[in-house]
């Protein structure tokens, strides 16, 4: 089943997307992903570096943060048709994004190989994924995204491990494919922290070069990638990560209980 969704992704890529596509946006029920505890390394790490990468700063809950948004919230909040103009929004297939972690080697790459899955650890509470594709048939771009909602201090923990290992993993094998070329990019300075980085795939003998960019909101990320073969336009595009936190932020505040007068 991995290998059959990773070729999609990759007939995808190559252009031939017609045949994905269309709504399907409601009634599905998303499963819960699974996996081990986060190091501590990688959080005092983050906390090190925190001041000066990614996100806008400022508006970070403390450590306690919002209680982690359900699966009908996250689904309410994620990308819909004509949320984003140029792009036709689909449901992804609860195939493509399997509920287990799917063990990386070296292990040691593993976090930077869930985001594929969106997958984590800790594991998500819940989670809604959408897929991309560009009106302009002359653009190849794929791009995936996904809400995951956690306890807001192990949202922190998968950054803080994204983070790190953007800049030590350089290589690995994941879901029978190769991976390589994994090297942090400069976050967005958006949401309370960012992390963003890129890698190649090799899948079916095709490389494959992908962007990654990790948006923390308080105790939700908001998980997004970019394929294409053309490495010089593979990046998740500006109007879709704007358009996401826009939404995921309206729904938030709609959310967060009211502080008691007096």
């Amino acid at each position: 089943m991995l290998r059959a969704a990773v070729a999609v992704s990759v007939v995808a890529a190559l252009g031939f997307t017609a045949a994905c596509g269309g709504g399907g946006d409601k009634g599905d029920v998303v499963e819960k992903p699974t996996g081990s505890a986060a190091t501590e390394a990688a959080t005092k790490a983050a906390d090190e570096e925190k001041g000066g990468e990614g996100g806008a700063g400022g508006s970070d809950a403390g450590s306690a943060g919002q209680s982690p948004l359900t699966e009908a919230q996250l689904e309410k909040a994620a990308l819909a048709s004509g949320d984003a103009k140029s792009y036709k929004i689909a449901k992804t297939p609860e195939g493509d994004i399997p509920a287990e972690s799917v063990p990386a080697e070296p292990a040691a790459c593993q976090s930077i190989a869930d985001m594929f899955f969106f997958t984590s650890t800790p594991r998500a509470e819940a989670r809604a994924a959408r897929t991309l594709t560009a009106r302009n048939e002359l653009d190849a771009t794929v791009v995936s995204l996904a809400l995951l909602a956690y306890e807001q201090s192990d949202a922190e923990k998968v950054i803080a491990d994204l983070r790190a290992k953007s800049k030590s993993c350089t290589t690995y094998e994941h879901a029978d494919y190769k991976h390589r070329g994994v090297k942090a990019l400069p976050a967005p300075k958006q949401g309370d922290e960012a992390v963003s980085f890129k890698l190649t795939s090799s899948i079916e003998g095709t490389d494959v070069p992908m962007t990654f960019t990790i948006v923390r909101s308080g105790s939700t990320l908001a998980a997004f990638y970019a394929m294409n073969l053309d490495a010089d336009k593979v990046q998740v595009p500006a109007e879709v990560i704007e358009a996401q936190l826009t939404k995921l932020t309206k729904l938030m505040k709609l959310t967060k209980p009211e502080k008691a007068s007096g």
